[in-house]
């Protein structure tokens, strides 16, 4: 089996067995709060805000990775670091391009380089209404990427937004094209957010909360019509999302993320199934569903602390039902576990 871009006509032979795409390797993603004048004067020290902490992950190509957490949790900054739109601290993230060749650290490049890696990585953004800039008509708007990196113009440019905007369903596309966002509902301004991200032929898309403004009854066509790219296209998702619900219909393998941190990592249904993190079973225990059977795991309790000062230790040990005192006073490691899954928990250390 192979990969043909839709646009180029490239073709490369897709892997058969699991390939990494992007390899992130001890990320942080560390922001300073600079104090006042008078502060600095007195000797008191910057804050930083650590919103990635420490993050090791791997996307394999062509699949689904779930980043699901509260608030606060760091999806969304991690997600942003992977494109470079905010800069590592420290850590790598490496990058092996489908054509072959030696692997790329997206958080070392600069400038033009990185400006014009970002056409393997593209964003698809949780708010349509922000994302589209409302004086562009959707074939501009849809267009713009490819004018920006010089792909096209004219006639050639109109015929590569036409065939973009019909792939993700706004079809017949001259309907579409000189209409302004305003004139698109919710689900039709998503899917030309998604025709605008695929445009430039990338091989991952980030997708930050892509459903998450849309009414219930047009997610899952929103859903579906990306698992349907995925396998025309042979994309590679990271998917970002507090929505326990999506993240079961939709991705491959989730990673629980609390406080910058992962605290656990594996296949979706083995995670669904049998979660291992205290934090993670309190997740499912809030999961909205229909049936009234009581759940297992106890019910979260609390607030998601802040990251510029997080508790010592376990991070999650204040809301924890089962912290003991090493929770306390030692962060737990990220651990393999049965069946793919691993977990950061001492509770699970102690009971091997």
């Amino acid at each position: 089996p192979s990969r043909r871009s839709p646009w180029s006509g490239r073709s490369w032979p897709l892997p058969t067995k699991p390939e990494s795409v992007l390899d992130v390797t001890d990320l942080e993603v560390h922001f300073a709060l600079h104090s006042s004048g008078l502060a600095r004067l007195l000797g008191r020290e910057t804050a930083t805000v650590k919103a990635v902490d420490g993050v090791n992950l791997t996307l394999h190509r062509g699949e689904v990775l779930g980043l699901v957490g509260e608030s606060g949790s760091g999806k969304t900054t991690l997600g942003r670091a992977l494109l470079g739109l905010v800069g590592a601290t420290s850590g790598s993230i490496r990058h092996h391009p489908e054509t072959g060749g030696e692997p790329v650290d997206i958080a070392t490049l600069r400038g033009a380089a990185l400006r014009h890696y970002r056409t393997r990585l593209q964003m698809g953004f949780q708010d349509p209404n922000a994302a589209l800039n409302p004086s562009m008509t959707i074939e501009t708007a849809v267009g713009h990427p490819l004018v920006i990196h010089g792909r096209a113009s004219g006639d050639e440019l109109r015929a590569k937004v036409v065939e973009a905007l019909e792939r993700v369903g706004l079809a017949p596309a001259e309907q579409f094209l000189g209409k302004y966002p305003s004139d698109l509902s919710g689900g039709q301004k998503q899917r030309a957010v998604i025709a605008r991200a695929i445009i430039l032929d990338p091989e991952v898309l980030v997708a930050d909360e892509p459903v998450s403004m849309l009414d219930m009854s047009v997610r899952a066509k929103i859903l579906q019509l990306m698992l349907d790219l995925k396998a025309d296209l042979g994309l590679s998702y990271v998917y970002i999302t507090h929505d326990l619900a999506t993240a079961k219909f939709f991705c491959d393998r989730v990673a629980i993320m609390y406080l910058g941190k992962v605290v656990e990592l594996g296949p979706t249904e083995e995670i669904f199934a049998n979660p291992r993190h205290p934090y993670t079973q309190a997740l499912l225990a809030n999961m909205p569903r229909i049936s009234t059977e009581k759940q297992a795991f106890g019910q979260i309790k609390g607030e998601i602390p802040s990251p510029l000062h997080p508790p010592t230790g376990c991070h999650f040990h204040p809301r924890c039902p089962h912290a003991f005192d090493r929770c306390v006073a030692e962060r737990p490691r990220l651990i393999p576990k049965a069946s793919g899954i691993a977990a950061a928990c001492h509770l699970l250390e102690e009971a091997v």
